[in-house]
């Protein structure tokens, strides 16, 4: 005979204050938890939505980003002739590029942070068709002009549209604002290749990546086997959105290491909580469990009742921790980018299944914290409980 769940409602209901202590703990351990996987995901997504599957990256053969890369006007020219490239009426969608590191003062707190400047070519837009001018225009070629992405631009002082900007050597006009749909993309400045690397005094037909646009993902095999095979090359052929995924790797894995640590430490804390809410019922109502054990009540259903008080204190808790961390979502922030060493802002990515996983985190803390004390109400002695009335 199972005990109604009613009874332990009315329990929740009558030990009120100490429930909401167990509440609360489990609410801000689940709030944190999900806040840095949040951080996590919005990392990752941000670096992978920058690559586009139908687009692949040629770098240096060994290099391990486009920083350390190295890839000359004689590679590029074949790199163009692959098979597999898409075509428009202006030639090979292909962009031959140069990346580098310029600091640029936090409106927020006037510190420099580095970003990333990437030389392009004129047809960039073509190859990275999620990127769209919003204001202003496209840089000239062959101009000290750049477009600077939407993120950028709220960002950093200097940066909005119209302005004038010194660095690396030169002086620089802000033409356009570009959005990239939120991806790495938006957080840098870019300007013709050929210009920086004449402002940077950098060899002029030496670049750190080409990007091509391929006429379909299936392209990519054919496209990598003709330039891995080409004897004249010696280089690496990825999918922008795998060199973007592995970007992300380092500080995803590290923001997800110390979230788990922080989510254990305070875990610990609510589960202890849990145990002290649960003990001190099983303490109140030594007589009432006594009683219902005469009554008929088998020691699995008195194990059962108790449990599901706990879950139920648990559930509730998770609960309140996802709503309080909801508002994060979308919530812009920054971050190193350590492969890089530049400055990227991205969101928080609050998703039903970190939802889900809260409340599962918090259930687990609950059971943890249930188990102890439903099996030593059950333990309880019914003859010495009831010479207590």
């Amino acid at each position: 005979m199972a005990i109604p769940v009613i009874y332990n409602l009315r329990s929740v209901r009558a030990r009120w204050t100490s429930a909401i202590v167990a509440i609360l703990g489990i609410a801000g351990t689940v709030s944190v938890f999900v806040a840095m996987m949040s951080l996590a995901r919005g990392f990752k997504m941000t670096l992978v939505s920058s690559g586009s599957p139908q687009n692949a990256m040629v770098r240096r053969a060994g290099s391990t980003s486009e920083i350390d890369g190295a890839v000359s006007l004689d590679q590029v020219k074949v790199i163009a002739d692959a098979p597999g490239i898409a075509r428009s009426e202006l030639g090979p969608l292909v962009s031959a590029e140069v990346v580098v590191i310029a600091a640029f003062p936090l409106k927020s707190s006037g510190t420099d942070a580095n970003v990333q400047v990437r030389g392009v070519s004129p047809a960039v837009l073509r190859v990275r068709d999620n990127v769209k001018i919003i204001a202003g225009r496209f840089f000239q070629p062959g101009l000290n002009e750049l477009v600077v992405g939407k993120n950028a631009a709220v960002m950093y002082q200097g940066l909005a549209l119209g302005d004038t900007i010194k660095f690396g050597g030169g002086t620089w006009n802000i033409v356009g604002i570009f959005d990239a749909g939120g991806s790495a993309f938006d957080s840098e400045v870019w300007g013709d290749a050929t210009v920086v690397n004449q402002v940077y005094r950098r060899p002029e037909n030496v670049f750190q990546s080409v990007t091509v646009h391929l006429t379909s993902s299936d392209a990519m095999a054919a496209f990598k086997d003709s330039l891995t095979s080409d004897p004249r090359m010696t280089v690496q052929v990825d999918r922008e959105r795998d060199y973007y995924d592995k970007q992300s790797r380092n500080l995803t894995t590290l923001i997800v290491v110390l979230g788990t640590i922080i989510a254990v430490v305070m875990g610990i804390g609510a589960v202890f909580g849990a145990l002290n809410t649960m003990y001190s019922a099983v303490a109140e109502r030594s007589r009432e469990i006594a009683t219902m054990r005469a009554l008929g009540f088998g020691t699995g259903s008195v194990v059962l009742s108790f449990l599901i008080e706990a879950l139920l204190i648990s559930f509730l808790g998770g609960a309140l921790g996802c709503i309080l961390v909801i508002p994060l979502n979308g919530l812009t922030t920054g971050a190193m980018n350590f492969q890089t060493f530049s400055y990227l802002a991205f969101a928080f990515r609050v998703t039903p299944d970190l939802l889900l996983g809260g409340v599962a985190f918090a259930l687990f803390m609950g059971l943890v914290g249930g188990v102890p004390p439903a099996i030593r109400a059950a333990r309880q002695r019914v003859s010495v409980a009831l010479r207590a009335l």
